[in-house]
C-alpha cells in the first residue's frame, strides 16, 4: 500500500524482512485459528453438551494464545532463516511483494536447504491439520444428517458453511500456489496466484461471516433493493 501510494517500487532490506515476517505470522496465525473453528463446530454440533466444559473462556483463551505463538515462531524460524543467506543474483525480487521463494531465487549459497527443511516440516503439519479439519467436518456431517428435523439440520449447516467456505477458498489458494508444477511457472502466472491467496481470502472472510449476521443482510436487501428502484 505504501509503495502505490507513494508510486515506488523500492522497499529496504528491513522492510522486506518484517514484510515477510508479518505475512508469514498472520498466515499461520489465520489457519491455526481455523483449525480451532473446526473444533468449535464438532464439539457444538457432535457433543453439544460438552460444549461448555470443554470450550469454556480459559480453554478458548488458551487455544487463541497457541494459534498467535504457533504464527509468531513459524515466522521467526522461516524470516531468521531466510534473511541469514547471501543474496548475491540482485535485489530485484520479482513479486508484489517479498516473498521467500522469490527471495531464495537470489541466493548463491547452501544454506537455501535449511529453508527447504522448514518448508518441509511445515507442510507436514500443514497436511495434519487439513487431515483433522476434514475429519472434524466429516464428524459433523454423519451427526447433521442424523437429525430428525429440518430446521435443525439447516441451522447445523448455517453454522458450518462460513467457515467450511473461508476453509476452502484460504486451502485451494494457498495450496495451488505452493505446489503448481515448475512448468507452469511464470512471472505473470506467480503474480496472478499471489494474489488470489494474499488479498483474496482477506477480502472474502468478512464477507463470507458477515452473511449469517442477519441486520447485515437487511442492509443489503435494502441498498440494493433502492438501486434497483432507482434504475427502473
Amino acid at each position: 500500500m505504501a509503495n502505490a501510494l507513494w508510486h515506488t517500487r523500492d522497499i529496504s532490506y528491513a522492510g522486506c524482512a518484517a514484510q515477510v515476517f508479518f505475512f508469514l505470522f498472520f498466515l499461520a496465525a489465520e489457519y491455526s485459528i481455523l483449525i480451532i473453528m473446526s473444533y468449535d463446530r464438532y464439539i457444538a454440533i457432535c457433543k453439544p453438551l460438552h460444549y461448555g466444559t470443554l470450550l469454556g473462556s480459559r480453554a478458548c483463551a488458551t487455544m487463541a494464545a497457541a494459534a498467535w505463538a504457533t504464527g509468531f515462531l513459524s515466522s521467526l524460524l522461516h524470516t531468521a532463516t531466510t534473511f541469514s543467506m547471501c543474496l548475491c543474483q540482485g535485489n530485484a525480487v520479482d513479486q508484489f511483494f517479498c516473498e521467500i521463494p522469490q527471495i531464495l531465487k537470489l541466493s548463491c549459497s547452501k544454506s537455501y536447504l535449511r529453508e527447504f527443511g522448514l518448508t518441509v516440516i511445515n507442510a507436514l503439519l500443514f497436511f495434519g491439520c487439513f487431515v483433522f479439519i476434514l475429519f472434524s467436518y466429516v464428524q459433523i456431517f454423519r451427526a447433521v444428517l442424523r437429525i430428525p428435523s429440518e430446521q435443525g439440520r439447516h441451522k447445523a449447516f448455517s453454522t458450518c458453511l462460513p467457515h467450511l467456505a473461508v476453509v476452502s477458498l484460504f486451502l485451494s489458494t494457498v495450496t495451488f500456489a505452493n505446489l503448481k508444477p515448475p512448468s507452469l511457472s511464470s512471472p505473470s502466472l506467480d503474480l496472478v496466484v499471489a494474489v488470489l491467496y494474499t488479498v483474496v481470502p482477506p477480502v472474502m472472510n468478512p464477507i463470507i461471516y458477515s452473511m449469517r449476521n442477519q441486520e447485515i443482510k437487511q442492509a443489503l436487501r435494502t441498498l440494493f433493493g433502492d438501486t434497483l428502484l432507482r434504475h427502473q
